[in-house]
Parts: structure tokens; sequence; C-alpha cells
């Protein structure tokens, strides 16, 4: 549940996803980095602050990152207490990796006002396309108006703290027309690069 790369400390607490992305590493392997994310039960919080409290110390993290198999935010209250122990105990920063549905997910509450307010300091939306057809046919979502779920959670996000919008590489995507969507909203644009092979 707890995994590194690089210089950031990450943390996988659920598989379970709102979209069937084709392009999902979870397609074609069980983990990335050496690390197995393929869960067998969902950690409770205790859990995740225990193995982040193993390895948290152990060199300066660049960012605590909720990224791994699944949605983070189908796990919001698991997000907001371990952000909230990660601020109090290490400082680190903290960023969301996200598909951008967690208003969806979690109707009723003010989704980007409790994450800024546990201490989240970035968020990076996975938008993947650059209209709502596209969206569809490569992220298969599984919740009505996915697309522009993801758009008015990343529009907000970025009110509230710093954001940016990310498209992986595939065929289908203009990354031009999602960079101009980012520019918009006045936040970020980053490509991830689409590899279907995993280490």
């Amino acid at each position: 549940m707890v995994y590194w790369l690089g210089g950031g400390l990450y943390v996988n607490l659920t598989n379970r996803c709102s979209n069937r992305c084709y392009f999902c590493v979870r397609n074609f392997a069980a983990g990335v980095g050496g690390f197995n994310l393929r869960l067998t039960a969902e950690p409770s919080v205790g859990q995740v602050i225990e193995g982040l409290q193993r390895v948290i110390h152990r060199r300066r993290w660049g960012e605590v990152v909720f990224c791994g198999f699944g949605e983070p935010t189908e796990r919001l209250d698991c997000v907001l207490e371990v952000t909230r122990w990660t601020k109090r105990y290490a400082g680190t920063p903290v960023r969301l990796d996200t598909n951008g549905h967690g208003r969806l997910l979690n109707p009723g509450r003010d989704v980007v006002r409790e994450l800024r307010l546990a201490g989240v300091d970035r968020v990076s939306v996975s938008l993947n396309a650059h209209d709502e057809e596209t969206y569809n046919r490569v992220c298969r979502p599984g919740l009505r108006d996915a697309y522009q779920g993801a758009l008015g959670f990343a529009e907000e996000a970025g009110r509230e703290m710093e954001t940016e919008v990310t498209a992986v590489t595939i065929p289908e995507v203009d990354l031009r027309a999602v960079e101009e969507i980012a520019r918009r909203m006045g936040v970020g644009f980053r490509v991830r690069r689409y590899q279907h092979v995993y280490a």
C-alpha cells in the first residue's frame, strides 16, 4: 500500500476505480517499480499510517502522493485522515493524483474544500481527453457525466490549490486541445508518456 518512486512516497488505497481506461497500467502489470499494487483488501487508515511511519523519515521525500491502482477519492475520508496525519507528523507536501470524479463519488460533499483544509497541497487530474466523446471511448467511465465532472473538479481545484491537468500520449487524444483546456482553466498541464509495459 506504500511504495516509492524517485523522490516521492506513494500511497495505494484502493483498486476500485470509476474509470476502466484501456491504457491503464493495471491492465498489463501487477504494479510499478517492482511493487505489487494489487490489493487483496483495502488498508485501514491505521495500516496506511503505520506503513508511512516505517519509511517517511528514512529520507527527505519530495512529497506523499495518493496514487495507485484505483481512484483515491473512492476513499475520501481515508485520504483526508492520512493527509492530516502526514502534515502533523512529517510536514511533507501532499499530492492527490485523481481522475477528477471526487465530487461524483461523494455527492453532497465539498470535496475540494475538504482536501484543501486537510492539507493537500497539489492536485493532478488525469483528464486524458479533449472532449466527452473521446473520454468515454478511452476512459470508459462507470459514472454519468464523468467528463464534465472531471472538468468541474479540475477547475474548482485550480481555485483552491496548485492544480494540473494531465493527458497520456495515446493516438486518440489531441494533446494541444487538452493543454488549451488547462490554459483556459488557469491550471497547469503535463503530458504523461504511455507505456504498454511497465517495469
